[in-house]
Parts: structure tokens; sequence; C-alpha cells
């Protein structure tokens, strides 16, 4: 769906939000494209699973997010996760059967179910000792809110 279908009624300026987004990846030194859209993103959290059991999960997140939120790709596609999962060097005929089985759907069940424990609605969600903070944060905010849950500095 459209990202202005999405947030409609919300009370959310987009291109604002958008804008906000954007500058935050690029003090970060993250991939960020003219996203217009949002999709379903079960599949690749349950593929995430699955190349995290192979040693490659990180691998795979960042690609996602790339995939995702640079280019603007279709995450919920299997083609588009099969390439992805090529890119980072694990075989795509075994993602489809990982998929095709829902191998890791319930390890994903568990992971929402903990997040909705949490109260956790939006990502990226930060959480320490019960606090949160939500959305793309400055690298600032977030070691301000580390110090503030007590770790102490190397």
């Amino acid at each position: 769906m459209s990202l202005e279908e999405l947030f409609k009624g919300r009370g959310i300026d987009l291109p604002s939000s958008m804008g906000h987004l954007k500058k935050t990846a690029g003090e970060l030194g993250l991939p960020w494209g003219r996203r217009t859209r949002t999709y379903n993103s079960r599949r690749a959290q349950e593929l995430g699973k699955w190349a995290e059991a192979l040693g490659k999960g990180d691998e795979f997140h960042l690609a996602v997010f790339q995939a995702y939120f640079a280019e603007g790709r279709n995450i919920a596609d299997i083609s588009v996760l099969k390439e992805i999962v090529g890119t980072i060097g694990l075989d795509s005929r075994r993602a489809e059967q990982a998929l095709a089985e829902r191998t890791f759907k319930e390890a994903v069940d568990r992971d929402w179910e903990y997040s909705r424990t949490c109260g956790i609605t939006a990502v990226p969600t930060f959480m320490v000792d019960g606090r949160k903070v939500v959305g793309a944060q400055p690298y600032q905010a977030l070691e301000d809110f580390i110090r503030a849950a007590g770790a102490k500095r190397k």
C-alpha cells in the first residue's frame, strides 16, 4: 500500500516525517531512498530467522534494509527475497523451501508476541529496563538513552 494510505487519518505530516528519516539516515551513514510504498515484511522476517540460523543474519538484515529503505523494493515478493539471499551467498532454493514450509513461522510469532507484551507498536524501538525510545534516532540520542539506563563508557 502507499505510505499515504498507511498513515491516512493519523495526523502525520508524511513529507516532514520522511525528510526527518532521510536526514537521520544520512547522519548515520545509512542508505535511504525515496520510498513511496510499504510492504508486508512477514516473509522477510521468517527468512531473517533462517539466515540467522545459518550464521548470515546480519548480512541478510543489512541487505533487506538496503532493498527496502534505499531501493524501495517489495520485500514481500519471494523472487526479491531469493535474490537478496543469493547476494549474501545463501541458497535461494533452500530459502524458498523454508518460506514454503514456514520453518520459522513460530519463531517470528514468538518475537511478535514478545513485542506486544513489551508494548512495542513501531519500529525501530530500542528498550532498556522497560524504558523505550521509538523511531529513527540520532546516535547521540541513543547514547544518552543507554547512559540514562546506567551504562558506563569503557
